[in-house]
């Protein structure tokens, strides 16, 4: 099918004469938040769309599983993956409002059986996903319980991408050819360790954050904890309700906030683990040590895409994922293949919608990128800026700092108003409250201002009834 319509190019000046749009078959790898907004701005762009999702439902890391892998730290390759790395006691720790897709507001639905709180539980977004899910139709483009074992790239610019159903004991195998491949598999499954001096003669256990459900069966326990992110924030919190002593272990923390924290009986914090001995001790670098049962790496995660094959213009190397233009495009292979959702310490679900908007575009011919020398010169322009700033290859994609200039790039690409002032101050707001205040940021804000702004725009997505009744509630 092809469709007559002119392009969008923000390079040099080109003729601006018809084009014919070529709508294409797409294989999306992967049903969690990024996965739906993909195929819902591939299947707006006219392109035909199949999603392959291994689990029962979507939502992807947002479905919560009580159940751990048989390798807590999730090292050994043999294991069965439990996808999820939810904790029970998790809230979001940025507000709704931020957090939902431009045209789908994440507000509050006035039922009663649902978390109306600005900062909800994992269950609410879940649901949340699921309602995107259902208003735009997208279950039916779902292939569930089908995980994708092989993504190869086929002579003429075809994909080939090899599936099998896990359902029961269907197994049914699919061998199917596609015109481009869209990557959101995720990046929270596959864990990061931290290397710590003779933790091969440590006798206590070892675990990763994705294995950490609840805080119970760690009663009593000295536990030592490594990491400063959000999720290590929350699940030190968590298990000092029922270990005996919880020490955070950091690298990023200033040295004056080391010792006991206050509030807490039984909860300090460290510079990082010096060594762990034969006896059970662990020592940190500034010579204290505890005698502990456990330690718990919130260390973070590796990006994996153990389906891809011959593939080699994509690697990845110290966990950068490259080279890609803009995170998104290998420029050898573009616009055939894509990747969504890469960039973290970012606001995820905007950010998705206009990386699938910018692929949908590229894939009809709608938009226009770069010449693959260009956008090589792009790359390498931009890891040389990394370089000389000294960031490490594992941070290429950690683009907190400058996340909203990157959406309103894509936002320019695509013809898309930028991100919106509200969302970007209710961001900031939170940040600063989640450093000074990680006891009660969620519950307690100063952004009252920006909700009434967010809440105006709300109103041409939602009917008058319900943008009043939720404008009240948050407030």
């Amino acid at each position: 099918m092809k469709l007559t319509t002119y392009p969008i190019h923000h390079g040099s000046p080109i003729p601006m004469t018809p084009i014919q749009l070529t709508l294409k078959k797409v294989a999306v790898v992967g049903g969690g938040a990024a996965g739906l907004v993909v195929a819902r701005e591939l299947r707006r762009e006219g392109h035909k769309v199949v999603v392959f999702e291994r689990g029962a439902q979507s939502g992807g890391t947002w479905v919560y599983s009580p159940e751990i892998e048989s390798d807590p730290l999730g090292l050994d390759p043999t294991r069965k993956i439990v996808h999820s790395s939810l904790y029970s006691s998790l809230r979001t720790n940025l507000p709704r409002e931020v957090m939902g897709f431009g045209d789908f507001p994440f507000v509050a639905s006035g039922k009663t059986d649902r978390d109306s709180r600005r900062f909800p539980g994992h269950e609410e977004v879940l649901r949340y996903l699921e309602d995107f899910a259902n208003e735009f139709e997208l279950h039916e483009l779902i292939r569930y319980q089908t995980e994708v074992s092989h993504v190869g790239f086929e002579t003429q610019g075809k994909w080939k991408v090899k599936s099998r159903r896990n359902a029961g004991n269907d197994g049914s195998e699919f061998d199917e050819t596609y015109d481009a491949v869209v990557v959101c598999n995720g990046h929270y499954t596959e864990p990061r360790i931290a290397e710590i001096p003779g933790i091969e003669l440590w006798p206590g256990r070892q675990i990763h954050s994705h294995n950490y459900r609840i805080s119970e069966p760690y009663q009593d326990q000295v536990v030592v904890l490594i990491g400063s992110s959000a999720s290590a924030v929350d699940i030190c919190r968590d298990l000092s309700r029922s270990a005996k002593e919880v020490h955070v272990a950091s690298r990023s923390k200033p040295e004056g906030s080391f010792g006991k924290q206050a509030g807490y009986d039984n909860l300090w914090l460290h510079p990082m683990i010096e060594r762990a001995h034969e006896d059970g001790r662990v020592t940190f670098q500034d010579g204290n040590m505890v005698l502990a049962q456990v330690i718990l790496h919130c260390t973070g995660y590796k990006y994996h895409f153990p389906f891809l094959h011959n593939i080699a213009a994509v690697e990845v190397d110290d966990n950068r994922v490259g080279p890609l233009y803009k995170h998104v495009f290998p420029p050898a292979l573009a616009p055939g293949i894509s990747f969504v959702g890469l960039p973290w310490k970012v606001v995820p679900f905007i950010l998705c919608e206009l990386q699938s908007r910018w692929i949908a575009g590229t894939l009809s011919g709608r938009i226009l990128l770069p010449s693959e020398e260009k956008m090589m010169e792009d790359i390498e322009a931009f890891y040389s800026k990394l370089n000389a700033a000294g960031v490490p290859k594992r941070y290429t994609h950690n683009i907190g700092d400058h996340q909203f200039d990157y959406d309103d790039w894509l936002a320019a690409e695509t013809g898309s108003p930028p991100i919106e002032e509200w969302r970007k101050g209710m961001y900031r707001a939170c940040s600063l409250r989640r450093r000074a205040q990680p006891e009660t940021y969620r519950d307690e804000w100063d952004d009252d201002d920006w909700i009434s702004v967010a809440y105006q725009d709300f109103k041409q997505y939602l009917s008058a009834e319900r943008s009043a009744v939720i404008a009240s509630s948050a407030l």
